[in-house]
């Protein structure tokens, strides 16, 4: 298998990794985030009554490790969440925003692979 991104094996000892605040519209978000050339992993937990403070457009790949949220569409549509799901997005494919009401534990994955071609 080729590796396109340039990353060598490594463990990741999430225990290490500084976590960062970022308050939604209600409750707040933690991050612990771990950057790569093109690709950045996080594990984020969602505080009880969290709401996202605005609609993304970015790509993710979002599996819930513990709990349950709800992935909102601007569209109106709503996607229940809970432990072992997944979902994926590529950019600009979807305005989505989280919101959970006990609180969640995700896994999320972002980068340039999740970039759609130019037509």
């Amino acid at each position: 298998m080729v590796n396109h991104t340039g990353i060598a094996f490594q463990a990741i000892d999430w225990s290490d990794i500084p976590v960062v605040e970022h308050p939604g519209k209600t409750g707040t978000a933690y991050w612990q985030t771990v950057q790569f050339p093109g690709v950045r992993m996080r594990i984020v937990r969602y505080g009880p009554g969290y709401l996202a403070d605005h609609w993304c457009r970015k790509g993710h790949i979002v599996h819930c490790l513990d709990g349950e949220f709800t992935s909102e569409m601007e569209s109106g549509e709503h996607t229940r969440m809970t432990t072992g799901m997944t979902y994926i997005v590529s950019d600009d494919a979807s305005s989505h925003r989280s919101r959970t009401k006990d609180g969640v534990i995700l896994l999320i994955v972002d980068g340039d692979f999740l970039k759609q071609a130019a037509p």
